[in-house]
């Protein structure tokens, strides 16, 4: 009688707790919620970031069938009809987690339009339509022309020619791969203040017009190349003034505020002759002629150069009789 009861004790505590069976999962892939289009030259550009779970939080098993639909937006609206009578595309490549998908605009031209995008499992099963996004589809924006980049003292001036109600521009310095935004602006010109000298950068600009629905770039530019070169002297020292000593004179002038400055050179006449570079000095603006002789008349001129030697005009000279 001990096996029977051995046997019985086994079948309470051999074996663990079977619950209820659990449903198969169904695979459903989770809506898209960050959808949103752009108007680019005279195409719309859709995109979106493909589902990487199911509705129950699993991972997707295998790449899935998406179908985009457009269609004209209507108040109030009425997602069946638009349902109905709105184009769809499904050649949507699907084994991209980042999504662009590209469609002519021609036939939108004028109108609003609602564009939204649906999910589909292996089985064909979808939660819905992801978040519905609206675009005013507008004639397409020109491309603006002649952009003609000029090395400045600032830095880069660029021009083009357009009548876009804004720009954006873009530069790429030498040994980079990405351009990146620099600057807007509503004038066919921008000022790129945050240059080196020596360094090649590539711009390209585009047209853009925002606002409600509106979502409206034209095409970029190709890019113009420039390479700025230092050709610029440092100001004409201002302020030069003459101070006859025992024995000396006593040059003073205004503090140059160019960055790049190296120091000064002082130019000097006896009477009327002509002006002779005398000496050169460090950034002080202060300078002190020993070499004079009592009784004479001189003249006095100050020029600014910078690091690599580039040099001002002269001052407007001033007369001094030493003592």
């Amino acid at each position: 009688m001990a096996a029977p009861a051995i046997l019985v004790v086994l079948l309470f505590t051999g074996c663990g707790y079977i619950g209820e069976p659990m449903p198969p999962a169904l695979q459903i892939p989770q809506r898209v919620s960050d959808l949103s289009a752009t108007e680019r030259g005279g195409r719309i550009v859709v995109e979106f970031t493909r589902p990487k779970l199911t509705t129950d939080n699993l991972d997707i098993r295998k790449t899935v069938r998406m179908e985009l639909r457009v269609g004209l937006a209507s108040s109030p609206f009425d997602i069946e009809a638009w349902e109905a009578s709105g184009k769809g595309f499904s050649d949507i490549p699907a084994d991209e987690a980042a999504v662009q998908y590209v469609l002519p605009a021609g036939e939108w031209i004028g109108k609003n339009v609602v564009i939204a995008v649906k999910v589909f499992s292996e089985k064909g099963r979808t939660a819905g339509w992801s978040n519905l996004f609206t675009l005013s589809v507008i004639p397409p924006l020109a491309t603006p022309a002649h952009v003609k980049p000029a090395d400045v003292r600032e830095g880069v001036r660029l021009t083009w020619q357009g009548d876009a109600p804004h720009y954006r521009v873009y530069r790429r310095a030498a040994g980079e791969s990405n351009r990146v935004t620099i600057g807007e602006t509503e004038k066919p010109e921008y000022l790129d203040t945050k240059t080196e000298y020596g360094t090649p950068y590539h711009y390209s600009v585009e047209a853009f017009r925002t606002g409600g629905d509106i979502h409206a770039f034209s095409e970029t530019t190709a890019e113009v190349t420039i390479t700025t070169k230092d050709t610029y002297a440092p100001p004409v020292p201002v302020g030069l003034v003459a101070v006859p000593s025992i024995g000396s004179i006593e040059l003073l002038w205004d503090r140059s505020v160019a960055p790049d400055l190296a120091g000064y050179r002082i130019y000097r006449a006896a009477g009327d002759g002509p002006l002779e570079k005398l000496a050169e000095t460090g950034a002080a603006p202060s300078y002190s002629d020993r070499a004079v002789e009592s009784g004479k008349t001189y003249r006095y001129a100050a020029s600014a150069f910078d690091k690599i030697g580039n040099e001002s005009e002269k001052s407007a000279p001033v007369m001094v009789i030493a003592q």
